[in-house]
């Protein structure tokens, strides 16, 4: 049977003071866990002596897909039909979510570009300058005459937590004579990762595979961001090398019966991805990471039943993101086959219900983090926690873009630590 072994990046719980106010973390001189059970024993060690995140040397990154505008209102809570009710706040920023992506990218040190498009209405103006002020190139935009901007109106319920969303493409939309031969050639050069979002529209989604495959005729790693199952969604599907789903789209995509399933099924109908993520909002994120280990001798070992194992040992009082690994294994899925790899279980910070605001673009927020651990060649166990930790910081401001938090946040720095003594070791 299959080991595991832990990542934990511990910080003191958030008080309830202003997000303006100065927060200080303390890591343990020295901190060890020790967990037995009939399944496993694991054990963890923080450094005494923490080192400073560094920005990666190649760092530009590419995205394509949608930025937009949102009109934010929080209300006390979700309006009745025919109710007229008064907000509590009312914001207007970008979204989309590549703009969103991106812009968490910027803000932790990498050098993002996009493709979109925009009207040379009001809010396209818009939402170039504050890309732009966010260190986003925006040089290979387009710019139609004419028409309008993509646009969203997010109601926040501020009792139930919630958000919905309303959401008018732009018009009109971008189509792949839109980017000139020299245009794509000069937003590829020299970039690390190209990253496409989920919600393109059918032209749109033909224009990202213009991109797509120049991408892949050039070796460039390519990441995508699946939300929905839809037409020619799995031609970008299959150029892609990491995938990061929603919670509906593994069972939807595949129709297999469960997620760990599911994902054992992604790897399976894409043989070139490196490793699959689904995000689960408060329930944290589970990854797939695809192996070499053709000469490996252990049985098969059944997904769903490591998957439920691993999730008793999680440690459900820990209010810090960490997450969960198990050894390299054949890993199976019931009337689906069977994969060399490993599975890995992140959980969420639980965030106190008094700062807990807004998870609008939360998801684009741990995309935007995956990015930067990928160009940081961060180790899975600790871009889950990570990137979670990112996403959870956005969520205590309204809006997608608000509350992003730069790379020096003091709330990063548990996650940071660049300590090979930081990755738990099975005893």
């Amino acid at each position: 049977m299959a080991a595991f072994r832990l990542q934990s990046c511990s910080s003191p719980s958030l008080s309830g003071r202003s997000l303006r106010s100065t927060l200080l973390l303390h890591v343990p001189t020295r901190c060890n866990l020790t967990c037995n059970s009939s399944f496993t024993r694991f054990k963890m060690s923080i450094s005494s002596t923490p080192q400073t995140a560094a920005i990666p040397e190649n760092n530009s990154v590419l995205g394509c897909g949608m930025a937009a505008v949102d009109f934010l209102v929080a209300v006390d809570s979700y309006p009745n039909p025919d109710d007229k009710i008064r907000s509590t706040s009312f914001q207007v920023q970008g979204g989309g979510n590549a703009g969103n992506a991106l812009t968490c990218a910027a803000r932790l040190g990498l050098s993002p570009r996009i493709i979109s498009k925009v009207a040379d209405d009001s809010q396209g103006k818009a939402i170039l300058e504050e890309l732009e002020a966010d260190g986003v190139d925006t040089s290979f935009m387009v710019v139609s005459e004419g028409g309008h901007s993509t646009f969203s109106y997010v109601i926040v319920d501020s009792q139930a937590k919630t958000r919905t969303c309303i959401y008018t493409p732009g018009y009109p939309p971008m189509i792949p004579e839109d980017l000139s031969k020299s245009n794509l050639s000069s937003a590829l050069d020299d970039v690390r990762f190209v990253y496409f979002d989920g919600v393109l529209q059918e032209t749109e989604l033909l224009s990202a595979l213009v991109v797509a495959r120049e991408a892949h005729r050039r070796n460039i790693p390519i990441v995508i961001d699946a939300e929905s199952k839809r037409e020619r969604v799995d031609d970008l599907l299959n150029l892609a090398t990491y995938v990061v789903c929603s919670a509906r789209f593994p069972q939807v995509w595949t129709e297999a019966p469960s997620i760990p399933a599911a994902l054992v099924s992604v790897l399976l109908k894409l043989p070139n991805i490196k490793f699959v993520i689904v995000t689960l909002g408060e329930d944290g994120c589970m990854m797939l990471e695809r192996t070499e280990a053709e000469d490996l001798q252990s049985e098969e070992i059944d997904v769903d039943e490591l998957f439920q194992k691993m999730k008793q040992s999680i440690d459900t009082d820990a209010t810090s993101a960490t997450s969960i690994s198990s050894d390299i294994a054949k890993l199976h899925a019931k009337g689906i086959g069977t994969v060399s790899g490993k599975l890995l279980l992140g959980t969420a910070e639980k965030i106190p219900p008094s700062e807990l605001v807004d998870t609008t673009g939360a998801g684009d927020a741990f995309i935007g983090a995956v990015l930067y651990a990928l160009c940081a060649n961060m180790p899975p166990e600790r871009m889950l926690p990570f990137a979670s930790q990112v996403a959870a910081i956005g969520c205590r401001v309204l809006g997608a873009r608000a509350g992003l938090p730069q790379l020096t946040d003091p709330r990063l720095k548990p996650f940071l630590l660049n300590d090979p003594q930081n990755v738990a070791t099975l005893l």
